[in-house]
């Protein structure tokens, strides 16, 4: 299997770049990234990219691909909408739209969140795009699956590029296993988001289209 992951620089997509390296059904793994991830890895092959909205110059490069993990993504704190839009919607579209012209039987795996409201009622702003862009990925013409975890901790050397995240989450590493139990339904990490992402990638995935941490951790499980 050959997969693409987007945003291999932040907390989520180190999980889903991790576990696609370990796992032995994955042949080749391309990181598209505006800078240079410090890394090697034999089944690994980053492309350097600066447009987000166009993928013109490198479509060549995405043929033939059979999933794509898209975690890129931003903090709305601080973003006005039209920003916020601009990252999470245009971005994860053209991306979507560029690999299933070439490759068309591709899985896409998008990286929503909890609350993310596809009805566009809710009063926050992020949850309102988020489901937009949800509700356009899936009317697209390809095998789509929504995830939407809720609290993450990242594992393997996984780091927030959100200074207030970073905080939240080196409180909470040290108390992680007493979290995961008391709240096994909002708990999970970057790794099991990473394993879960190949399990719906797999030929036989009978998983749900909008996947929860219930979902996540049970895919993760099941995935070893």
């Amino acid at each position: 299997m050959r997969v693409i992951v987007f945003g291999a620089s932040g907390m989520v997509g180190h999980g889903a770049l991790h576990a696609s390296l370990r796992d032995d059904a994955v042949t080749e793994v391309l990181a598209v990234v505006r800078s240079p991830l410090d890394m090697a890895h034999p089944k690994l092959r980053q492309i350097v990219h600066a447009d987000f909205t166009d993928y013109t110059a490198i479509q060549d490069q995405l043929v033939g691909l059979d999933a794509c993990f898209y975690c890129l993504g931003v903090s709305a704190v601080g973003r006005t909408e039209a920003e916020y839009t601009r990252v999470t919607y245009d971005y994860a579209l053209a991306a979507a739209r560029a690999l299933i012209a070439v490759s068309p039987t591709l899985t896409f795996v998008y990286v929503s969140g909890e609350g993310t409201d596809p009805t566009g009622k809710s009063r926050q702003m992020w949850a309102r795009v988020k489901g937009r862009t949800e509700s356009d990925l899936q009317a697209l013409p390809m095998t789509a699956y929504m995830f939407r975890p809720g609290f993450i901790q990242p594992v393997d050397g996984a780091v927030s590029r959100t200074p207030l995240y970073r905080g939240l989450y080196r409180a909470t590493a040290v108390i992680h296993p007493l979290l995961k139990r008391l709240f096994p339904r909002h708990i999970t990490t970057t790794d099991a988001v990473g394993r879960a992402m190949l399990a719906v990638a797999g030929a036989d995935s009978n998983a749900p289209t909008v996947l929860r941490n219930p979902d996540i951790n049970h895919l993760a499980t099941a995935k070893g």
